[in-house]
């Protein structure tokens, strides 16, 4: 029999998807305000699952969290402290733990040269907690895998990424768009993928157990590896004939030649700048989700999309 699962971070596309995915299994949602019910089209039912109030800033006496597995959507930075403060509180309770999935981000590796400040300080803080969630479950022996997934996309029940989504209306909104020659490399993943992800490895740890010889730390991407300009063109592939995305122009300019158009965003926004110059670095090489959940390779883009 499964282990039971208590998630946090339920109101991200991720939790949504998870929740659907574990239908049928024991499941609570942790969190400030009680979960959506999953949509009509999800497996599962209407029904909601039950509800554990919990509010992860809280330093005071919290929640009960019950045996089984913790699997969180929610920030890092903020999922980090409170599982200390659980397993400092409760250390007989935390040893109950059969296993800890936590999402943190690929912007820990792909932005740990950032010049901006506001890139810097992400990446501090999700250093920070990665190795605050290590300390904690090694010092209690139990088991715990961070993924560190890149460009989330997609959509579960109401709620939708803001990456490929962003992207999406601003190919609707421009005529052309300048790239860099092709772009570098992308693997975007769905919101589904990592759910599922986050699902098969909290199994492996319950039957698993601790064993420090395993990484912790785990860069998760999606099955296809392709240039920013051919992620946009299917993007614009899987919109409706009538969508305004599909008559975006994507205009390749030589690398040197972009990079002197976008270089007055440098004196206006060094973070809008920074983003600019990632459009033509290659950002992927990370493990597909199908090597890890043993099927086959699924094709960018997977559905739903955010309309």
């Amino acid at each position: 029999m499964p282990a039971p699962i208590t998630l946090f971070g339920a109101t991200s596309p991720s939790g949504q998807a998870l929740i659907a995915l574990a239908a049928g299994r024991e499941l609570v949602v942790a969190g400030r305000r009680p979960p959506l019910p999953p949509a009509s089209g999800d497996s599962g039912g209407g029904e909601a699952p039950p509800f554990l109030r919990c509010d992860l800033e809280d330093t005071g006496a919290g929640a009960e969290v019950p045996a089984g597995l913790l699997v969180s959507f929610a920030p890092i930075w903020s999922f980090a402290p409170w599982l200390e403060r659980f397993a400092g509180r409760d250390p007989a309770g935390f040893g109950r733990l059969q296993g800890v999935i936590a999402c943190s981000s690929s912007s820990v590796i792909t932005k740990r040269f950032a010049a901006n400040r506001f890139d810097r300080d992400l990446v501090r803080r999700l250093r920070q907690a990665e190795e605050s969630l290590s300390r904690t479950c090694a010092a209690h022996a139990r088991p715990l895998r961070i993924l560190a997934p890149t460009l989330i996309y997609g959509q579960a029940g109401p709620l939708g990424d803001r990456n490929l989504s962003r992207l999406r209306q601003l190919l609707r909104r421009l005529p052309l768009l300048p790239l860099p020659g092709e772009g570098g490399l992308r693997q975007p993943i769905h919101c589904r993928q990592l759910a599922a992800v986050a699902l098969h490895l909290a199994d492996r740890l319950a039957e698993d157990g601790f064993d420090p010889s395993q990484p912790v730390h785990l860069p998760l991407g999606g099955d296809d590896t392709l240039s920013y300009a051919a992620m946009l063109r299917r993007l614009q592939d899987a919109t409706d004939r009538g969508d305004r995305a599909r008559r975006c122009r994507l205009v390749a300019l030589p690398p040197r030649l972009f990079l002197a158009l976008a270089s007055p965003l440098l004196l206006l926004s060094p973070k809008r700048f920074e983003a600019v110059l990632r459009m033509g670095a290659d950002l992927a090489g990370f493990t597909p989700a199908h090597h890890l959940l043993g099927g086959s390779p699924e094709p960018f883009p997977l559905l739903p999309l955010v309309p």
